[in-house]
């Protein structure tokens, strides 16, 4: 059936989410040399960083890996958007001891032609994207150099998109997936990943990743029985010992349960999902008058940063997927190694 395997030369249907300022090279390395996919969240680096990340994990794998750039995206906001905005954040000043927060820089905020080039001098042999479809040049600048390509949709029309564009695969995202999502056509789309595999499947002939919620081998076999050729997991992997996640997050999901979960702008004006805090439910009645990503993003870094140093959760932005209580402190070799044990167990019981 699977097609997409031989495509990434993997063993096991098991995509590591791209999950930026949380993946690390090791992480990377031991999903690929446990038979799945790494993959380098590289949407917060730069072209230099990007560079010196690849050739890190090239050193602890010599197995098919990934990366994933975020699409740049030209929002723009005036000084008067910003003025309010900081003032938003006045009541973190106390608790953190910030003096003032750094204006965003109206410039471009990413690195994203440079990182490009950096792909294919390094031959990275799979490059994913989120927020976005690149350029057709870009694609077909890829494509050239042997790069399989990889999209991310969270709704049919999105996949469609992906696909017409010339896209090897896309990551379809359910709604339950932590962290931000890869919308880009419709920012309230919040379509189940049950429900969103089957209508993709049955509308791009490429193909689909399932993504969003799945954290065990029920999760993947589900995923398969509806026709996605893989899964991605982001949250699964986050609490893993190789995980860049800050201690006191990964404490957080390991002890969360599902009604801790919310929907927020406050921490970089897109849509997010984590564990909620003091700072989510104090700005939850002024996200209308929060900036646009990635200037909120920006503005918001020297919270996140003060917030990680003190070990202050009320001001962390602690991602997660929506089955948090299904996460597990162990390794990232372990849990593949489990996965892949639990969905042949499901395969033999129900003869699939």
């Amino acid at each position: 059936m699977n097609n997409l395997l031989e495509d990434l030369k993997i063993q096991y249907p098991i995509l590591q989410a791209p999950m930026a300022g949380i993946t690390t090279p090791e992480l990377v390395a031991a999903v690929s040399n446990s038979g799945g996919l790494g993959n380098i969240g590289a949407g917060y680096l730069s072209a230099g960083q990007t560079r010196k990340f690849i050739q890190r994990v090239k050193k602890l794998t010599n197995k098919p890996f990934g990366i994933n750039l975020f699409v740049p995206e030209k929002n723009t906001v005036s000084s008067d958007q910003v003025k309010r905005a900081i003032q938003l954040l006045d009541f973190c000043k106390a608790d953190l001891q910030l003096a003032d927060f750094e204006i965003p820089s109206f410039e471009e905020m990413n690195d994203f032609d440079k990182q490009i080039e950096v792909v294919i001098e390094e031959q990275v042999p799979v490059c994913s994207f989120t927020f976005g479809i690149p350029d057709e040049e870009v694609i077909k600048k890829l494509k050239n150099k042997g790069i399989f390509i990889i999209g991310t949709a969270t709704s049919v029309k999105e996949a469609k998109a992906v696909e017409k564009s010339g896209m090897d695969a896309v990551v379809v995202q359910g709604s339950e997936a932590g962290g931000h999502r890869g919308t880009f056509l419709n920012s309230e789309s919040y379509v189940g990943l049950m429900s969103l595999i089957p209508q993709a499947v049955d509308h791009v002939p490429i193909p689909v990743i399932g993504a969003g919620g799945i954290m065990d081998g029920r999760g993947v076999v589900a995923a398969l029985c509806l026709g996605a050729h893989a899964v991605q997991m982001g949250t699964a992997f986050l609490t893993t010992k190789e995980s860049g996640a800050n201690p006191l997050h990964k404490e957080v999901v390991l002890t969360a349960t599902e009604e801790d979960l919310r929907i927020t702008r406050a921490f970089s004006g897109k849509p997010a999902r984590g564990v909620n805090n003091k700072f989510m439910a104090t700005l939850k009645k002024h996200e209308n008058d929060l900036l646009t990503y990635p200037y909120q993003n920006s503005l918001t870094k020297k919270i996140r940063s003060e917030a990680a140093k003190y070990n202050n959760k009320d001001y962390m932005s602690l991602w997660a997927g929506q089955t948090p209580r299904l996460s597990k402190n162990i390794s990232a070799l372990a849990l593949v190694e489990t996965i892949i044990r639990e969905c042949k167990m499901i395969s033999n019981k129900f003869n699939l």
